[in-house]
C-alpha cells in the first residue's frame, strides 16, 4: 500500500521545491533497483546508475504515487519552478524517456512506468520503504561473485591453450629428432657399407674345380 503524500507533494509543487518520498524511510526498493534518498543515489543488483537530476525527481515523484496516474501538469510543477520559461512538453518527454533508458524498459512492455494517454504516467510496480539498507538478494551477491568465476574460468582457458601449445612444440621436436636420427643414421650406412657392396660387386669371381 503506496503512503498517502498528496498534501505534502502539493505544498512542495507550489514552491517549486521536490520533496523526499517520505521523511522517515531514508530506503527504497523495486525490483533490482535500491534508492538512497539522503545520498539521491539509485543501484541496480549492487551497481550504482547514473541517475541524477530531474531524472532522479521524476522517479521520486512517480514513486510517491505508485499505482495513481501523475498528471504531466504534476510533473511540470514539480520539476520547474512557475518562473521557469522552457519548453515543458519536450523536456518531459525527454526526461521520462531518459528514465525508462536508465531502467531498461521500454514503452511498449513497460515493467516499472506506464503510459497513461492523453493523462500522464503511472508506476505500476510496488516500491518497498526502510530505514536501514535493504538486505542484498541472492541475486545481488551472485553479481558479485561473478568476475571471479570469470577471471578463474579465463585463467583455465589460457591454461589449456599453454598446455597445447607445449604438446605442439614437443610433437615437432620428436618428429625433427626422428628426422635427424634417420639422416644419421643414413650416412653412417653408406660411409661404411657402401664402399664395401661396390668393392664386392667389382670383384672377379673365383675359379670353379675342373675348368681347364
Amino acid at each position: 500500500m503506496a503512503p498517502n503524500f498528496s498534501s505534502v507533494l502539493d505544498q512542495n509543487m507550489e514552491s517549486g521545491s521536490f520533496p523526499a518520498v517520505t521523511q522517515t524511510a531514508r530506503y527504497v526498493r523495486f525490483g533490482p533497483f535500491q534508492i538512497d534518498q539522503q545520498r539521491q543515489q539509485v543501484y541496480r543488483a549492487g551497481s550504482r546508475l547514473r541517475l541524477q537530476g530531474k531524472v532522479f525527481q521524476v522517479l521520486l515523484v512517480l514513486i510517491q504515487k505508485q499505482g495513481e496516474v501523475v498528471s504531466r501538469e504534476e510533473l511540470k510543477q514539480a520539476l520547474w519552478p512557475a518562473d521557469t520559461h522552457v519548453n515543458f512538453d519536450a523536456n518531459v518527454n525527454t526526461t521520462v524517456n531518459k528514465l525508462r533508458q536508465a531502467l531498461g524498459e521500454s514503452t511498449e512492455k513497460p515493467l516499472y512506468i506506464e503510459t497513461i494517454p492523453r493523462k500522464g504516467y503511472s508506476f505500476i510496480s510496488t516500491a518497498e520503504f526502510s530505514d536501514v539498507p535493504f538486505a542484498r538478494s541472492a541475486n545481488e551477491l551472485g553479481s558479485d561473485s561473478g568476475a571471479p568465476a570469470e577471471e578463474s574460468r579465463l585463467t583455465s582457458q589460457e591454461s589449456s591453450k599453454r598446455t597445447r601449445r607445449w604438446i605442439t612444440i614437443a610433437i615437432v621436436v620428436l618428429v625433427l629428432a626422428g628426422i635427424l636420427i634417420g639422416a644419421g643414421a643414413a650416412s653412417f650406412w653408406i660411409l661404411h657399407f657402401s664402399p664395401e657392396l661396390r668393392h664386392s660387386a667389382h670383384r672377379p669371381a673365383p675359379a670353379t674345380a675342373g675348368h681347364i
